[in-house]
């Protein structure tokens, strides 16, 4: 009797039937139970990553090998600041290597032939450097040099070594700037 009131009573109530609640609380256990395998299925392979992490290592091991990577990684940095050092003073350098080149080879002399003579002119990123003519005869070979500074010379050039500069002035290959 006190069951059937207590039906009646949650019938008035929520204006459900006692039989639909009943359907409904189903399959929200059903969902639940779901839920908790799917759940228990992620645990395990949470437990089986967390097992391959700390196989063979306890807390100090673990401690130890983060302490050795940290310890690579800044012995890396220091070797990488060393490096940026040693090329900033290579590119400190450079300006001061020949890095433009003109060559002109001629006949000196009507008599000789094979444009055994030449003129080489030599810069630097600064346009600095010098002038080699080598001129060929049967007698021998008569080589001067004459400097250069901003890409101009004090003395007066043949036309072979202004030719030579004017080569080496075009030379636009520039290393590192």
């Amino acid at each position: 009797m006190q069951v059937e009131y207590l039906k009646l009573h949650i019938e008035d109530l929520t204006g459900i039937s006692l039989d639909v609640i009943t359907v409904g609380l189903a399959a929200l256990v059903l969902i639940l139970i779901i839920i908790m395998i799917v759940n228990g299925v992620k645990m395990k392979k949470l437990k089986k990553k967390y097992e391959a992490f700390m196989a063979g290592k306890n807390a100090a091991s673990l401690e130890d090998t983060l302490v050795k990577r940290l310890n690579q990684v800044e012995d890396l940095i220091a070797s990488d600041e060393h490096t940026q050092e040693k090329v900033q003073m290579v590119l400190d350098h450079l300006d001061n290597t020949y890095q433009k080149v003109g060559l002109v080879k001629y006949d000196a002399f009507n008599e000789m032939g094979g444009k055994l003579s030449f003129s080489l002119a030599l810069l630097n990123r600064k346009n600095n450097g010098f002038i080699i003519n080598a001129m060929h005869s049967r007698e021998g070979c008569y080589t001067y040099i004459k400097e250069i500074i901003d890409g101009n010379s004090v003395i007066m050039l043949a036309e072979e070594e202004k030719e030579a500069l004017e080569m080496a002035l075009a030379d636009t290959y520039e290393q590192g700037k």
